[in-house]
């Protein structure tokens, strides 16, 4: 059998387990509707353990993917992804074990010529980072994604995204888990008062034209992770998404939130999803620093008081003035 027939018959054996995850599957019918021999089958199912599937044979009867097997791949997102709001199957979705970040494969696919609706995701990073180049912590088994966005929409709404982004994400982790998380304006997501999730979000210009030719939109989440597992620096700041909770489906879940979301950026109307963006703001009507010298650690005492329908956070400092941030350079604080 070649390479690429026995690549195929594993994907596709891997798909049907997804399908009947938790229940047996037997051989014959793995092989009948793939169309190859049950050998053939076999030799898919070793491949997949090698890769850390846990698949069991049962004698006589077939095999069965444990209910608890927590494997990133397209197959166990397709079967979880709204095919109306995401039409491209497992055709666009690139999964990896390892790499450097999801943004930086994403931004490579794009200048390539990658489509819109393309989803780079790994199971760790080595390079992780956020906004002003800060590292993002990265291990084995967490969710980091990165979308390709070809946008139709005004330049002036390209903004709003990472706004939008993060009420998908909230959105998706209380569908798989019934938790309510939080934003802290501008990216990050908190659940029970720690971080849990980055976002970031970067345009690809063409510098002739002046026009944004593709958006990535980079999600890391924590997920299962013990605070033993964490940096010492971060352990008091950073949180995980734990429970049983499958990794597949909240990939797909903030996929079918985030395409039903970016469907509005077509129609010149107001984002609505912005008061659920405020709803779940962690900062509004609370004193907070506000950094515009990072390096320098100089501030101003603020207190939050509204979000813009364009994602500005709207403060007012001591001394009385009102001011309406946007991202760039600027962080925020709790005082």
């Amino acid at each position: 059998m070649s390479k690429k027939l026995a690549d195929t018959a594993k994907g596709k054996t891997l798909k049907m387990l997804e399908q009947h995850r938790g229940d047996i599957v037997s051989g014959e019918k793995l092989a009948g509707e793939i169309g190859v021999s049950r050998a053939a089958i076999w030799k898919a199912v070793e491949s997949l353990r090698k890769e850390g599937y846990v698949i069991s044979a049962v004698t006589n009867k077939g095999y069965i993917l444990a209910e608890d097997s927590d494997i990133l791949s397209a197959q166990g997102m397709c079967q979880f992804i709204d095919e109306e709001k995401y039409p491209y199957g497992e055709k666009y979705i690139h999964v990896h074990k390892i790499l450097e970040s999801t943004n930086k494969t994403a931004k490579e696919e794009a200048f390539s010529g990658a489509p819109h609706g393309t989803i780079i995701i790994a199971e760790e990073q080595t390079n992780g980072r956020g906004r002003m180049e800060r590292s993002f912590f990265s291990p084995a088994k967490g969710l980091y994604m990165s979308f390709i966005l070809r946008p139709t929409f005004n330049v002036s709404k390209s903004l709003l995204v990472t706004a939008a982004v993060s009420v998908a994400v909230c959105r998706a982790i209380k569908t798989v888990s019934d938790k309510e998380t939080h934003i802290k304006w501008v990216n990050d997501i908190f659940l029970d008062g720690k971080k849990i999730c980055g976002i970031l979000t970067e345009a690809i210009t063409n510098f002739e034209s002046g026009k944004i030719e593709a958006i990535i939109i980079g999600i890391g989440i924590n997920c299962n992770l013990e605070e033993k597992d964490m940096p010492e620096d971060i352990r008091e700041s950073a949180g995980s998404l734990s429970g049983l909770v499958s990794r597949n489906r909240l990939a797909a879940e903030i996929l079918n939130e985030l395409t039903y979301i970016l469907d509005d950026f077509k129609e010149d109307t107001r984002p609505e999803y912005m008061d659920e963006y405020r709803k779940r703001s962690m900062i509004l009507r609370k004193d907070i620093k506000v950094y515009k010298n990072i390096a320098s650690g100089e501030y101003q005492d603020a207190k939050a008081v509204d979000i813009s329908d364009e994602g500005g956070l709207i403060v007012i400092y001591s001394n009385g003035m009102k001011d309406t941030l946007t991202t760039g350079e600027i962080s925020i604080r709790l005082s």
